[in-house]
């Protein structure tokens, strides 16, 4: 192929996986009329920053198809359960130890829970995600139909976040649903659950792991993490054709007594009236059974999937697990 010829393929390829955004959608001036309108936000502002997005088609690809809704467990645990993955959270523990102790003895919440929701969402802070956050939002709030008020709001979030956090929202990356920092808030949540962890009068949740820390950890304690609970138990069902018992639905709907009623066997000490829901998973070999408790419930409000907040609690278990003599780190 001829140097130019190939030139303006790349070129035609280029602007098919990415596109300006058009101010003069309808969709677009009326989010900017209520930036302005309801958030009192300067117009020149609003419009210079929304009209710098670029709509880009992978994005919308790859959140047609989470790996939470598309694997299997199996295929699944094997992303997060790596030696890789728990030599590096062995290793973060023991760096911010710490930091971890105190904000657990604070809140309640385990240091290596903490750990591990940085651990799975962005390998400890390295890998935070290279979309621009404002190109992720504005795709999903005005070119994916499925979720476009959610992300629209979260959109209006960002602007507000940008200006009152003083960072330059063309410049802030992150995942291609729009998340930021090594642990992955939305920017309803930045606003509403990060946390100045060094009292420096500023949060990053990029670079200050004081910051990082505190703010995952008041997330939990906000959507209601009960110290020294248990979060997940380890079931077997003796009668798998025993009628009305769902699995995997994000809510506390049984009892303990309940689920033992319908043939779910499990260990823990927890009282026979406490809530809990009961979680049925796909392993090589067959189905695999847990009894998610009230902090199992818990972690699914950081991410709404059963297969995440187990792939957490087990590399949670991991990272505080004690190393055997003579094994490698």
């Amino acid at each position: 192929m001829r140097p130019l010829a190939l030139a303006l393929l790349i070129s035609l390829l280029a602007s098919g996986a990415a596109q300006a955004l058009d101010l003069g959608r309808t969709e677009v001036r009326s989010f900017v009329e209520e930036m302005v309108d309801k958030q009192h936000l300067e117009r020149k502002w609003v419009e210079r920053v929304v009209g710098a997005a670029e709509i880009k088609s992978a994005i919308v690809d790859t959140m047609s198809k989470p790996a939470e809704r598309v694997m299997q467990w199996h295929g699944y645990r094997k992303i997060f359960m790596t030696e890789q993955r728990i030599r590096d959270g062995r290793a973060f523990y023991a760096e911010h130890r710490a930091l971890l102790q105190d904000a657990s003895t604070r809140t309640g919440v385990p240091g290596e829970i903490i750990a591990a929701i940085v651990g799975v969402e962005t390998s400890y802070g390295t890998k935070t995600g290279r979309y621009r956050v404002l190109d992720a939002l504005a795709t999903l709030a005005f070119d994916y139909p499925a979720r476009a008020p959610y992300f629209r709001a979260e959109l209006a979030q960002y602007l507000l976040l940008s200006r009152e956090a003083g960072f330059d929202p063309l410049k802030a990356t992150g995942s291609y649903a729009g998340a930021m920092g090594a642990p992955q808030f939305m920017p309803r949540s930045y606003r509403s659950f990060a946390r100045d962890g060094d009292h420096d009068g500023h949060i990053d949740l990029w670079n200050s792991w004081p910051d990082i820390i505190e703010s995952v950890a008041h997330y939990f304690v906000e959507h209601g993490w009960r110290r020294d609970e248990p979060v997940v138990a380890v079931a077997d069902l003796w009668d798998p054709d025993v009628e009305d018992l769902p699995g995997n639905r994000l809510e506390l709907a049984q009892t303990l007594a309940g689920l033992r009623a319908r043939s779910v066997e499990f260990t823990t000490t927890l009282a026979d009236d406490s809530k809990a829901m009961f979680v049925a998973l796909r392993e090589v070999d067959g189905p695999t059974y847990r009894v998610g408790f009230h902090n199992f419930w818990v972690i699914t409000r950081y991410n709404h999937s059963a297969m995440y907040a187990l792939a957490v609690s087990e590399l949670a278990a991991a990272i505080a697990a004690p190393v055997a003599t003579g094994a490698s780190e």
